[in-house]
């Protein structure tokens, strides 16, 4: 039989990864316009540090996660989100006790979930974070750099974002105590998880997508009525920030987000091309989780973004991509054309166009077909009366000019001439 992949742990195919690649360029160039580096983090982390960071009573550490014992004993665990790691790498490394840090990240993670469209088991984020910040401008600057990816990918008409405050963990406790006993009064309209999570992580009834419970979450007591001079201060001054800058956004009392190390600003990009998934990029304030994790008194944002999400979209939407395809195809006709065809490609590749040989031999209009099929620009015929007069033959494949004859030694400045004027 043959070997398949796991589900849920999907391959990216050639026709996929330049789409993904143009995507990818993107992020990077806007992560650099706002001052952030890139960190790249192990797959595998102690187990350990998700229970601590996440939280043990969540449903990624209860029944997501990818955990096993090493051949030590000791329990390791792929990652389902890279916050905890950025952070593990900041205060192992020092990064972040005597200064604030921007950082970045893109890469796979790992949650044992039902797949479904946009949902794997193996998905890939990009993520920012920023340290050592307490005020809301750094809020508005990380929804500020999701605002300008959307603008950069042509997608910004199709996307909405949300925010909430969830205050201090005090504020929040008085808030949890009056949810708990609203949500108790009703147990018996509760659906299993709710009622399961109204004992060990209440706020996340709030997020239900549940149909029937509705009209019970809607009634439920709201956070922002529980917030704290300074919690209620800080969101006021967050929402000036995105008005100054005509980020348009939706009061979301129910958003809460999935993870308990969130304090204060909560949000939510959503979109209007995915149906009923439709969450791109969440994130918030965690000004607790660096001490928690064993580092200092250090105050902390950021997002995440589902790539496979963010490439569902663009398949949606008019975003456009310039395909990677070889600018020169070098078909080769006997023995010491071969010989010649791979020493003029090579002479191509160091001037830096991108050049292919045809291997394998064959008639000339079979390499001419592959070289169409490859959408190259210009196709160079080099056979047996070439190697002769110690000429080639430039034929263009993309546009309406005639071939021409030109010398070997010179073919690699004339390519480079005809590919300038062409642009």
């Amino acid at each position: 039989m043959r070997v398949q992949s796991i589900r849920g742990m999907n391959d990216l195919l050639p026709s996929d990864t330049e789409l993904w690649q143009s995507v990818e360029d993107v992020i990077r160039d806007v992560s650099e316009l706002y001052g952030y580096q890139e960190i790249r983090l192990p797959l595998l982390e102690r187990t350990e540090l998700f229970k601590r960071s996440i939280g043990e009573e969540t449903d990624i550490v209860e029944k997501e996660m990818y955990t096993f014992l090493d051949n030590r004993g000791e329990s390791l665990t792929l990652r389902p989100e890279a916050t905890a790691s950025c952070i593990r790498a900041a205060i192992e490394h020092s990064l972040i006790n005597r200064s604030k840090a921007k950082l970045w990240y893109m890469g796979p993670m790992f949650r044992y979930e039902r797949p479904q469209k946009g949902r794997y088991r193996q998905f890939h984020q990009y993520g920012i974070e920023a340290f050592g910040w307490t005020t809301p401008d750094i809020d508005a600057e990380i929804i500020m750099v999701a605002h300008m990816l959307w603008r950069k990918l042509d997608i910004a008409q199709h996307t909405t974002l949300e925010i909430n405050s969830i205050g201090s963990p005090t504020s929040r406790q008085n808030f949890r105590t009056d949810l708990v006993a609203y949500f108790d009064k009703y147990r018996s309209s509760l659906d299993e998880d709710s009622a399961r999570r109204l004992s060990t992580n209440p706020l996340r009834i709030l997020d239900s997508k549940n149909p029937h419970m509705q009209d019970l979450i809607n009634n439920a007591p709201v956070m922002t009525e529980y917030l704290d001079e300074d919690s209620q201060r800080h969101f006021e001054r967050l929402c000036v920030f995105l008005g100054s800058q005509d980020i348009e956004f939706k009061l979301n009392h129910r958003l809460v987000r999935g993870l308990d190390y969130y304090t204060d600003t909560v949000f939510e990009w959503t979109t209007d091309l995915l149906g009923a998934q439709n969450a791109i990029c969440g994130g918030g304030r965690y000004d607790g989780l660096v001490e928690l994790l064993g580092g200092g008194a250090v105050a902390g944002a950021g997002f995440a973004l589902g790539l496979e999400r963010l490439i569902e979209v663009l398949k949606h939407s008019r975003f456009e991509f310039q395909p990677v395809n070889p600018q020169v195809y070098l078909c080769v006709l006997g023995d010491d054309a071969e010989v010649e065809g791979l020493r003029v490609a090579q002479q191509l590749r160091t001037a830096g166009i991108s050049a292919i040989v045809h291997c394998g031999g064959g008639k000339l209009s079979q390499q001419l077909k592959s070289a169409d099929r490859a959408n190259s620009l210009l196709g160079v015929i080099i056979g047996a009366s070439e190697i002769e007069r110690r000429t080639a033959i430039i034929k263009p494949l993309r546009q309406d000019l005639a071939q021409q004859s030109v010398a070997l030694d010179d073919v690699v400045d004339n390519i480079r001439e005809m590919l300038n004027s062409t642009g």
